[in-house]
């Protein structure tokens, strides 16, 4: 045994000697990775900046004016006009219209000539509307910014998508580089920078970012060819071989002994992964008033191969120490998603939630990694909301915001888990722009026989109602809750008096049973 323990020892020792060498194009890749990325991102989040300073001017200048207006099109309107266009510093025209597009007149005192190069749409938690044109003879799209006046007429202002040269986006940037600002669904609408190079890049590798400018509709993308930004560190291979030399043997060696004598969940949980044993389990939510099912929240179990079924507080907390909670969740999701794809083409308004955890939001590619899952199958992004699981305070995550909003563009809703505890800050649910609020099963469990209030949990129900977000009650275990609940408008359930965390046979039948013809008997009745 002592010979093959030492015979494994001196492999060890032989690999190691060649680590440096494969190590430092790796570490050094990783390094600038990092750090060009960084600076991708910075200019990025600054053009996105632009873009949502530039529309929301756009807003007020128009709010200001039509407050200053009791009439539209008479001198004193003209005035207004001309006043908002000097203290503005994108303002450019604006245009009083019909909706059959007929000019009353304008900032100007000439026919505004603009063409429509995407339809209009709606600005998240605003009362105006929003289009790309084009405006007059200039080549870079203009956003104009429309608010109707009356029945009849509408008031538009316009804007450039940016008060620059389009080659300023590309200021401290490699001049390969490419920016690129479009509507969440891919249509372009301003490009700086080699955009044949990067759209035809096949298996060129590019570093690309992405922000999205605040809640509106907007993205940024900045990308640069790897291998450009890389040729400028060549001067660091030389250091990073030294210190790999010197680092990676030890290093190997310690951890392999460390990973061969420890039995830590974290390294198992890796494997198991990979090996398909997280698998996901669906806990029903009941429409309180009809009975029916009105969708599920998507639960981890890990299966082992003996056969023992480990709960998620096992092994949650590890996963997200350990950065593994994210390629879990995608497996998740991909497993839900082959689970449940005939299920929600039968069932089109079946709600799947999800959660997510704080590294989600740090990593940033939930939202790609959701289009990539979830596009082009029976399961509609509409179907799919996301709950916010809140161990680290969601305002210091500056990611957040633009995370969220990369997932209500696809069209996913968002929801916050055991709402009124932990780090789950009231505060901000409306500026983080939340769906759906899940009352923790604490609050649930205050309804007791014959009561009929519960000041913290109407409290928290009103809430939700002002906010003009749905209630989903977690951990309802009794009729006495349902009633309750039921009662005080609460709509969605769920908890063990419907049904426990189903394998996804079992959940579909059930959900056929449920949305079906027919009821079986033995369902609670609380939920009819």
């Amino acid at each position: 045994m002592k010979s093959k323990y030492a015979h494994v020892l001196t492999l060890i020792a032989a690999i190691a000697a060649f680590l440096p060498v494969m190590a430092v194009d790796f570490l050094l890749d990783s390094y600038v990775r990092v750090r060009e990325r960084a600076v991708l991102q910075g200019t990025a989040d600054a053009v996105a900046a632009r873009v949502q300073a530039t529309v929301y001017d756009a807003i007020g200048s128009l709010r200001h004016i039509l407050a200053d207006s009791a009439s539209l099109c008479t001198p004193g309107f003209v005035a207004s006009v001309h006043q908002q266009m000097e203290r503005s510093l994108y303002l450019k025209q604006v245009l009083v219209e019909n909706y059959d597009g007929v000019q009353y007149c304008d900032a100007l005192g000439k026919q505004v000539q603009h063409a429509p190069l995407t339809k209009p749409f709606s600005i998240p938690s605003q009362t105006e509307t929003m289009e790309v044109v084009r405006f007059a003879d200039l080549a870079a799209p203009f956003i104009k910014v429309t608010q109707g006046f009356g029945q009849s007429r509408k008031v538009s202002t316009f804007v450039p998508v940016i008060a620059a040269e389009a080659a300023s986006l590309l200021n401290g940037l490699k001049p390969t580089s490419v920016v690129r600002i479009a509507l969440s669904d891919g249509t372009a609408m301003l490009t700086a920078g080699d955009s044949a190079g990067y759209d035809a890049r096949g298996t060129t590798e590019f570093l690309s970012v992405e922000s999205f400018a605040g809640s509106l509709p907007i993205r940024v993308m900045a990308a640069v060819p790897f291998a450009i930004v890389r040729a400028d560190y060549a001067d660091l291979d030389t250091s990073f071989t030294i210190i790999s030399s010197l680092m990676s043997a030890a290093f190997l060696i310690l951890a392999l002994q460390y990973v061969r004598r420890s039995d830590l969940p974290a390294f198992d949980l890796e494997r198991a992964i990979k090996a398909g044993e997280i698998k996901p389990y669906y806990q029903p939510v009941i429409n309180l008033r009809t009975g029916g099912l009105a969708g599920c929240e998507v639960l981890a179990r890990w299966e082992k191969r003996s056969g023992e079924v480990v709960s998620p507080g096992a092994f949650i907390e590890y996963a997200e120490v350990t950065g593994l909670a994210i390629p879990m969740t995608i497996s998740l999701m991909q497993q839900a998603r082959d689970d449940l794809a005939d299920l929600c083409r039968e069932m089109p308004e079946l709600k799947i939630s999800i959660n997510l955890f704080e590294g989600h939001f740090r990593d940033g590619n939930v939202v790609d990694d959701v289009h990539t899952i979830f596009a082009g199958t029976t399961i509609s992004f509409r179907q799919l909301v996301f709950e916010l699981t809140e161990r680290q305070p969601m305002d210091r995550m500056a990611t957040a915001p633009g995370v969220i909003a990369g997932l209500h563009a696809l069209g996913c809703r968002i929801a916050m888990d055991d709402a009124g505890t932990g780090h789950s800050n009231l505060a901000y649910l409306q500026p983080l722009g939340v769906d759906v609020i899940k009352i923790d099963r604490i609050f649930v469990d205050m309804i007791k026989p014959g009561l009929t209030q519960v000041p913290v949990l109407d409290g928290l129900i009103s809430m939700a109602r002002d906010l003009g977000t749905e209630i989903v009650a977690e951990g309802v275990e009794n009729e006495e809750q349902a009633v309750y609940l039921r009662s005080h408008g609460v709509t969605l359930a769920q908890g063990y008096l419907f049904a426990p965390p189903l394998k996804g046979t079992a959940f579909r039948e059930l959900a056929l049973a449920l949305n079906g013809s027919a009821r079986p008997a033995d369902l609670p009745r609380a939920a009819a």
